[in-house]
């Protein structure tokens, strides 16, 4: 991902853009120089409400592997700029799509894309990234400002459980990071990635042979009550990543998974293991 949206204040702008007019990153070179138009994006160049940053490849690297991106997954980076995400991640065999605003970014990065023989896994489509639907991705990638991140938040919640979300540089508001990552060595400017796991949706009452689960959820943290043959006792160390669940309650810690109104798992004690269901309750 390489774009800042929404362009500052006036005063924070220029906070913003002095120094990037010194850190600016040349467009990397591709193997074929003569495949790319004579258009050449600059670093901090204006746009439709946004400014254009590129990544640090040493940066795109790193949200990869916080990501744990394989060739099973379908990556879609949102405000793709010159593509070089979008194209990292094909050279590692992954299909992605970068969605752009700016044509000229898109018939350039789809030009690159060319020069380096990934078009097979490549591709870029010319759009508005709070108007194109980007719900099939598996991993998500953002160079947005934090603003951006919180409009695009309630969507990002409603994708699938497990889905992998990495920003560069800027948070989701109140939405905790699951990982955050610092690169200190060669990498000039933004320099820091977020990573989330979209969490399952469980806030409410769940049915567990005599007793009951009762969640309450914020984000990926749980707070709530398990009740066993009549006793209720609160729960700890709860949280989901995205589809699995844990917590501790009674003395015993409890994992499992979550598909759609259905948890199954197992719970542990002094090491002696127990199989546990529990069934979303409709009251």
């Amino acid at each position: 991902m390489m774009k800042i949206v929404r362009i500052l204040t006036a005063a924070c702008a220029i906070g913003l853009l002095a120094p990037l007019a010194v850190q600016a990153q040349p467009v990397q070179a591709t193997k074929d120089p003569s495949a790319v138009p004579d258009y050449v994006p600059r670093s901090g160049q204006p746009g439709k409400d946004v400014v254009w940053v590129p990544t640090q490849q040493i940066l795109i690297d790193r949200m990869f592997q916080m990501a744990r991106l394989t060739k099973d997954d379908y990556l879609i980076d949102l405000g793709s700029g010159d593509g070089r995400t979008v194209i990292s991640a094909a050279k590692r065999g992954v299909r992605a799509l970068g969605i752009e605003y700016n044509p000229d970014l898109v018939t350039l990065s789809k030009r690159t894309a060319e020069a380096e023989g990934v078009t097979d896994k490549a591709r870029f489509v010319e759009g508005d990234i709070f108007e194109t639907n980007f719900s099939d991705a598996t991993v998500l990638t953002l160079f947005l400002l934090p603003e951006l991140n919180l409009k695009l938040r309630p969507t990002i919640l409603n994708m699938k459980p497990g889905t992998r979300v990495v920003s560069n540089t800027f948070m989701m508001d109140d939405w905790e990071p699951d990982e955050t990552a610092v690169v200190a060595e060669n990498c000039s400017s933004y320099c820091r990635a977020y990573h989330w796991v979209v969490p399952a949706k469980v806030a409410g009452t769940w049915r567990l042979g005599d007793g009951e689960l009762k969640l309450a959820q914020s984000f990926q943290k749980l707070s709530g009550t398990l009740t066993v043959a009549g006793k209720a006792q609160p729960i700890a160390e709860a949280r989901m990543k995205g589809g699995e669940i844990s917590f501790t309650a009674g003395g015993r810690s409890y994992t499992g998974r979550v598909e759609n109104d259905r948890m199954t798992g197992s719970s542990e004690a002094a090491g002696a293991k127990l199989d546990w269901q529990a069934m979303r309750s409709s009251s």
